[in-house]
């Protein structure tokens, strides 16, 4: 299952730790103002509680929006929630568990940082993979190593599932992570760092349209 083809080019994620000024919701809503629809709930630290609650706060403006939710690593919480899908990690739960316990026509994605991963990934059932990071990122304490544009070129000859690229993307080179096949980059701190999330956001629209 691919995400719908109108949907812009930018995966937003609202990594709650990252978040500075104004809380998860004012910056949800400053990215869907921007035209964002598509968006990460990601909370590494948080009880199951905790997440779960700020799933069903973001849940409404975003589908009011005609965006979708995705939760990061909990595929539980993406089903009792009633978010649009879950995206795993590499030591998260396994992609076909995953895929049991989701509602049917829920999206499923999957991190991957080398090759061999992808290749894995690409004969589950996940329904897109990501892949970085592209460049190298502040975003995580112990990032794996980075794969770089001709990285990415390869990882997207070897899938024909939407592509999903990561990693120390800005706005001056998203459009070359697209040159290589990304349908789709994920950014994390190059918006929540901004002092405008909003006008950050529609930079980097802009560059992915162009």
């Amino acid at each position: 299952m691919a995400f719908p083809p109108s949907l812009p080019r930018l995966y937003a994620i609202l990594d709650v730790e990252q978040i500075g000024a104004g809380s998860t919701e004012q910056v949800c809503e400053s990215l869907l103002g921007a035209g964002v629809r598509l968006l990460q709930y990601r909370h590494k630290r948080g009880s199951s509680r905790e997440m779960f609650e700020g799933v069903r706060r973001l849940i409404p403006m975003i589908h009011d929006s005609g965006g979708l939710l995705i939760v990061n690593d909990r595929a539980d919480v993406a089903l009792v929630a009633g978010a649009d899908g879950v995206h795993l990690g590499q030591d998260d739960l396994p992609v076909g568990l995953a895929r049991r316990v989701l509602k049917p026509g829920r999206w499923l994605g999957c991190s991957t940082h080398n090759l061999d991963q992808l290749r894995i990934a690409d004969a589950s059932p996940a329904d897109y993979l990501a892949f970085g990071p592209i460049f190298p990122t502040s975003s995580k304490d112990t990032p794996d190593p980075t794969v770089g544009l001709a990285g990415l070129a390869e990882a997207r000859r070897a899938t024909s599932k939407p592509l999903v690229a990561i990693g120390g993307i800005t706005v001056s080179n998203a459009r070359r992570v697209m040159q290589q096949g990304a349908d789709f980059v994920a950014v994390i701190s190059g918006l929540l760092a901004a002092p405008d999330v909003a006008d950050r956001a529609r930079e980097y629209l802009d560059a992915l349209s162009e």
